[in-house]
Order: C-alpha cells, then sequence, then structure tokens
C-alpha cells in the first residue's frame, strides 16, 4: 500500500489514466455486442489513444523532475498540448485500423517508452547501465507479483464458482486482468523507479545477472558466432547464397549481442572476459553483418523494399553503427543506444524516410522498370504491350498492385488512370490478375469479410461454430451429436449412436476455390456464395463458410487445405 501511494503521489496523472484505461475497456467489453461496427471501432480508438497516454505522460513527468519544473501553470500547459497531440493524432493519424495505422502506432509507443528509459539520465555521465538494471529488475519482480496476484484470484473465484454454485460470468477473469495488469502492476513499478539524483556509484552489480551473461550468456554466444562464421565460410566455398534466412539469423543474434554489451560494460574494468568479449566481438561481428546486407540487399534487388524489409534494414544499420561505436570509442556512453534506438523508431513511421515513404517509392520504381521492360509507358501513360508479357512481370506486376492494394492505395502507384481497379487489368494492361507462385505453389484465401448482412436462421433449430467442434463432440438434444473431424474435414450428426447425416465439407471448398480462383479479389466474397444447403432424409443444414486456405500446383489443382472456418445451423426432421 505504501509503493502505491507513492506511485499515485509521484505519477499521478499516470496512474489516473491506467484507471481510465481500465474503465474505458470494461465499458467497451460490456456494450459490445449493443453496438455498431463504427461506433466499437471508435471506441476502440478511443482506447488506443488513452493508452498512449500513459508513456507520454510518463516522460512529461520524468522531464520536469529532469528540468526541475515547479511550477502548476507550466506543467498544465505542457499537459494540455499532450493532449491536444493526441486528439490530433486520433483525428489524422489513426483513422482506421490499418497496417500503417498500427505500424505507426506500435512505432510511436516505442519511441515513448525507450524516452521513459533514459529521459531520466540525459545528462549524466556514469552507472546508466545499473539504472537500467535497476528499473528492469524491479520490472520483472513486479510482473512476478501481478502474474501470482491474478492467479490467485483466478483460483479462488474458480473456486467458489465450482463449490458453491455461485455462477460467476466468465468476463470476471478479463476485468481483474485489467485491474491486476493495467493498474496495480504499473502502480508497484512506477514505485520503484529510481530519481535522477539517485547515486548508483555503490551500487553493487546483481551476482545473478553476473554469473548469467558471463558464464552463460557469453559462452553460448561465443558458440553460435563460430557456427555462423562456419556457415560464411560454407556460403563462399560453395556460392550458393541463401536469400532469406541468413539476415534474420545474423541480425536477431547481433542484436541481442548489443544488449549484452551494454550489461556487462560496468564489469569491464573489474572482469578479464567481459573486458576480452567487449573490446573484440564488435570487431568480430562486423563480417557477419556485412554478409547479413548481402542477403538482404538480393531480396531488394530482387522484389523492392516493403515495410518489413526495410524495419531488417534500418535496424541492421542501427546494430552496425552500434558495433561501430562499440570498436571504436574509448569511453563508452551507452545512453546513445537507447537514444538513437527511439529516433530510428520515430523516423521509422513518420515523415518521407518512413518506411511507407520508402516502400512506396521502391515499389514504384520497380513498378516503372517494368512498364519501360515491356514498352508499356508512352508519355507517362501505360500503353497495352504489342509483346506477350512474361509470366514473371505479369506476376510481379500484379504483386506490386495487390501490395498498394492491401498496405496503402492503389492511388499510390504511379501512371495508374483514376478509379483504377484490380479487375481492370485486362483492359489497361491486356492481361489480368495473376497469383503469386511460390515453389510451384498458389495461396489461396477466401473470406467473407465479416460480411454485415444478417444470417437467415428461419427453419432451423440449432447453430454452432465449427471451433467448438474441432476434434471434439457436442451433444445435444436427449442423445444426439454432433462433431467435425478436422484433419478428414468431416461432420457427422448422430443419434443414439447410429450416424444421420455425414459429410465431406472439402467438396465445399474445392466448389469457392473454382468460382474464385482466377479472381483478383478474393477477399470481399459475398456471404451467399460462400454458403451451402444440403439435406436427407433426417437431417436439414446449412454450411455458412467465413474464411478457406488453401494451396494448389500449378495447375489449379488443390494440393491442400490449411485452414476452413465456418457456421453450421441445422434442423433435425
Amino acid at each position: 500500500m505504501k509503493s502505491i501511494y507513492n506511485s499515485v503521489k509521484r505519477f499521478p496523472i499516470t496512474i489516473g489514466v491506467c484507471v481510465l484505461l481500465v474503465i474505458m475497456l470494461i465499458i467497451t467489453n460490456e456494450n459490445q455486442s449493443n453496438l455498431s461496427r463504427e461506433t466499437l471501432k471508435t471506441i476502440q480508438r478511443i482506447d488506443m489513444i488513452i493508452a498512449l497516454g500513459i508513456p507520454l505522460s510518463l516522460c512529461f513527468k520524468l522531464i520536469f523532475e529532469k528540468k526541475n519544473i515547479i511550477n502548476k501553470l507550466n506543467k498544465v500547459f505542457i499537459y494540455i498540448v499532450g493532449i491536444g497531440a493526441l486528439a490530433l493524432y486520433y483525428f489524422y493519424l489513426l483513422k482506421d485500423f490499418s497496417t500503417i495505422s498500427i505500424i505507426r502506432y506500435i512505432g510511436l509507443n516505442v519511441f515513448l517508452y525507450l524516452g521513459f528509459l533514459y529521459i531520466p539520465w540525459v545528462g549524466n555521465k556514469e552507472h546508466y547501465e545499473n539504472y537500467i538494471i535497476k528499473v528492469l529488475g524491479s520490472f520483472f519482480i513486479v510482473a512476478i507479483y501481478s502474474i501470482v496476484l491474478y492467479l490467485g484470484f483466478s483460483a479462488i473465484i474458480f473456486t467458489l464458482n465450482r463449490l458453491f454454485s455461485i455462477n460467476i460470468e466468465g468476463k470476471i477473469y478479463y476485468y481483474m486482468s485489467l485491474f491486476v495488469f493495467v493498474v496495480f502492476m504499473p502502480s508497484m513499478f512506477l514505485a520503484k523507479i529510481p530519481y535522477n539524483n539517485y547515486d548508483f556509484s555503490k551500487t553493487e552489480y546483481p551476482k545473478a545477472l553476473k554469473i548469467l551473461l558471463l558464464y552463460i550468456i557469453i559462452p553460448l554466444v561465443t558458440i553460435y558466432t563460430a557456427i555462423l562464421y562456419a556457415y560464411f565460410i560454407k556460403i563462399l566455398v560453395t556460392r550458393n547464397w541463401p536469400e532469406g534466412l541468413v539476415s534474420h539469423l545474423v541480425l536477431w543474434y547481433s542484436t541481442i549481442a548489443v544488449g549484452i554489451i551494454f550489461f556487462i560494460y560496468p564489469l569491464v574494468n573489474k572482469n578479464k572476459l567481459a573486458k576480452i568479449f567487449t573490446f573484440w566481438f564488435p570487431k568480430i561481428i562486423i563480417p557477419l553483418m556485412i554478409m547479413m546486407f548481402i542477403s538482404i540487399g538480393i531480396r531488394i534487388r530482387e522484389y523492392g523494399i516493403t515495410e518489413n524489409r526495410y524495419f531488417v534494414f534500418v535496424l541492421g544499420l542501427w546494430v552496425l553503427g552500434i558495433m561501430i561505436y562499440f570498436s571504436t570509442a574509448k569511453k563508452l556512453k551507452n545512453i546513445i543506444i537507447p537514444i538513437s534506438l527511439s529516433i530510428i523508431a520515430l523516423n521509422s513511421v513518420f515523415g518521407p524516410l518512413s518506411s511507407f515513404s520508402i516502400s512506396k517509392y521502391s515499389q514504384n520504381k520497380r513498378f516503372e522498370k517494368i512498364l519501360i521492360r515491356n514498352n508499356m509507358l508512352i508519355d507517362e501513360k501505360i500503353v497495352r504491350s504489342k509483346t506477350k508479357i512474361s509470366e514473371k512481370n505479369r506476376t510481379e506486376t500484379s504483386m506490386i498492385l495487390s501490395y498498394f492494394k492491401d498496405k496503402h492505395s492503389l492511388n499510390d502507384v504511379k501512371y495508374l488512370p483514376e478509379n483504377f481497379k484490380i479487375d481492370d487489368m485486362e483492359k489497361i494492361f491486356g492481361f489480368s490478375y495473376t497469383h503469386a507462385i511460390y515453389g510451384k505453389r498458389e495461396y489461396f484465401h477466401f473470406t467473407t469479410n465479416g460480411s454485415k448482412k444478417p444470417i437467415e436462421i428461419n427453419g432451423y433449430d440449432y447453430l454452432i461454430n465449427m471451433n467448438s467442434l474441432t476434434n471434439d463432440t457436442v451433444k445435444f438434444g436427449d442423445s444426439k451429436e454432433i462433431s467435425y473431424d478436422m484433419d478428414g474435414k468431416l461432420l457427422k450428426i448422430c443419434d443414439s449412436g447410429s450416424i444421420i447425416y455425414e459429410k465431406n465439407i472439402e467438396e465445399y471448398a474445392e466448389a469457392v476455390f473454382n468460382k474464385y480462383k482466377n479472381s483478383s479479389d478474393s477477399s470481399e466474397i459475398n456471404i451467399e456464395n460462400m454458403t451451402f444447403e444440403d439435406e436427407n432424409e433426417k437431417v436439414k443444414i446449412k454450411f455458412i463458410f467465413d474464411y478457406i486456405s488453401l494451396e494448389s500446383d500449378d495447375n489449379k489443382t488443390i494440393e491442400n487445405i490449411n485452414d476452413i472456418n465456418f457456421h453450421v445451423i441445422f434442423k433435425i426432421k
């Protein structure tokens, strides 16, 4: 209670925002069945803005402490500016839940939470690593407290419900998790945040962390480095360059290595192993990072830059820059690590050098090259090619347009006529949309995309979701049961142990596939075209498919059905 009191006293705005977020999430959950989809999305966007207010208010408070701002009028003014900024973000940058909106939201959160980690120590010359160890150590301890508290309350409620038949609703577990992890946990954690004038000079390095880093993690990283070098030598000998694997193998390992060097730096003058590792590792890893950039470059040269490749490339540049800094600096100022990473995170989602701007530019240039290569661009207008376009160019053009349609807008594609749609490809380009083929396989995803049209259930008695049936049996009536075998795609209805209806639903998936396999847009299928009826002398049944994912060979023959989600409504005659 003392910790919570101290936390509320020091961070009243932040704790207040946490409480407001919990209240809003409960209101959202209680009313979501009574709200229209648009209203629900609006409330969810408001919830996200409130959640963004948590790290923003933390940064403001730490700036006040750092700059010793005591004047209440100045504080009120800054908080009003912060609220105005959140309102502008809501109206202009969080209009929907598109990929861009979500990535930008995550990037801004990363920037603010990293700011929370370094703002108190900007200008302090030493012991930043000890400060971070203290903060992260407190976080993990409080996280354990919170998990134990939640599990304990859950066990109490579950036991009361079972033993005394109190009929407690399941949503109480969700509300309890909100209280524990959004109110209790931040309150306990913030109470343990040291002030910026805290003296870490006499703080002892945690023995458990020292053993973990020096005698477990460093040997493992050394072995992993040797394996990567052996693989590097193999690539040079065989000249067989794997395009996608190398970049991820090196990137995440090198990113973790930055953290290792950061945390062992206080031990450099006290431990020989820490000194050797800190001196040599940043130099040894640079050739591996060059190999990583070559691998990334192969993908970019072939397919251009997308948001995912941008993030991998930029994170790689950051790690390389940090490793060069580690290799050349006489005395490290490790606070540069979170500061530089936060700047990169912000730059990656805002401005002309953001992932979105660079990706659109790159894909447009790739699109332009395809048009020029096939003599399809005259006076900055697309003309139909007089010669046959190769399958590779047709597929690449289709994928570029699909990328803009899914991630951005077709209006962002240069040279396209106004109000262009994917279905216009035959008329504009002279060829129809071509699905991408990976390893001589095509991947298809058919969905109703959340059709707003109500489902007609007149004349039926039961409705059940396939997820309730997967490899399980659901009983109903006096002696009846329904089951679905996911592997065999077989649905059965039995009465007193006898099968009264049996259906392999693969034939319905095949019917959808045959109808839409050549369609350019299978993401918005009308629900009627994903609905099938069947009947025998004992059962009348209707299958309403929400989602079908499958793959076919180059002859457009189904090879595998990966995932199916559907509802069943039926009546026993």
